[in-house]
């Protein structure tokens, strides 16, 4: 019985000389500590599963967080750079990505970092990807991650995401952390010209073709408040939008009375209809 006979691949990408799979167990089979074995019985029961990037190289390259490694296989060499100094000091205080990233180049098999958390795999041919800080995870090497600065003031101090997000650029696959699973995720593509408009900070990842600015909810500033919602996160086509509804749900079910609180909504304006 080999290592992987537990394994099922749930996603998968590839390219000349890669092949990206998000891998999970199918069960945990326990721990001789009680309180671990506790707390397997009801991940197992929640169906919650753990899960494994495995990164498959031919004479490839593969680009990743320098703590995403976990352990590899085969002719590979390990090596650490900023990309530019100038290009990962941006990326590390604006962005909040890592200073140095980590190239492993050669064949055989990689593995990063088992999490109960989730992945997004794109595969993006002379493309952008414009996503949320601290999102990326690794990605084949004809892809560039930097920093990318808000086209306007309104984005940047009322859109939620600061003055920078994170850019990967170019031709390759890209593999980002989802606040949640990818069944939950909405995809929309948007034409030219047309609006997509959030009450919130869930828009995940969106094409660099897409802008995104923050607007009132209204024509006049009255309007923004009587409606409850002052500034919407707008994004503009053409392009693809990946939101992520269910986010702000688990984050409040993490709070105290959070469950007790979305089970009894009051409604946007907070209105006592008893």
């Amino acid at each position: 019985m080999s290592g992987t006979d537990n394994f099922t691949v749930i996603e998968t990408e590839q390219i000349a000389g890669a092949v990206f799979d998000v891998v999970r167990y199918e069960k945990l089979l326990g721990s001789d500590d009680l309180n671990v074995a506790e707390k397997i019985f009801f991940a197992n029961q929640a169906n919650i599963h753990l899960k494994m990037v495995r990164v498959t190289l031919t004479n490839g390259e593969l680009l990743l967080e320098p703590s995403a490694l976990y352990f590899m296989k085969g002719h590979l060499q390990l090596e650490s750079s900023t990309g530019g100094i100038a290009k990962g000091l941006m990326r590390k205080f604006l962005s909040g990505e890592s200073l140095f990233q980590s190239r492993i180049k050669g064949s055989g098999e990689v593995f990063l970092e088992p999490t109960f958390g989730h992945y997004l795999l794109f595969n993006i041919e002379n493309d952008g990807l414009i996503f949320d800080k601290s999102s990326f995870y690794c990605a084949s090497g004809g892809i560039e991650v930097s920093a990318k600065l808000q086209n306007n003031i309104s984005s940047a101090l009322f859109g939620g995401e600061g003055f920078f997000q994170t850019q990967a650029s170019g031709t390759g696959i890209v593999v980002l952390v989802s606040p949640v699973p990818v069944a939950e995720l909405m995809v929309y593509e948007l034409a030219a010209g047309e609006k997509l408009s959030v009450d919130g900070n869930f828009a995940f990842v969106r094409t660099a073709s897409v802008s995104f600015q923050a607007e009132k909810s209204g024509k006049t500033f009255f309007q923004s408040v009587t409606s409850g919602e002052l500034l919407l996160q707008t994004f503009t086509g053409p392009g693809m939008v990946w939101l992520a509804p269910t986010q702000g749900v688990y984050d409040k079910m993490k709070q105290p009375y959070g469950v007790s609180n979305i089970s009894h909504n009051n409604g946007s304006a907070g209105t006592n209809t008893h």
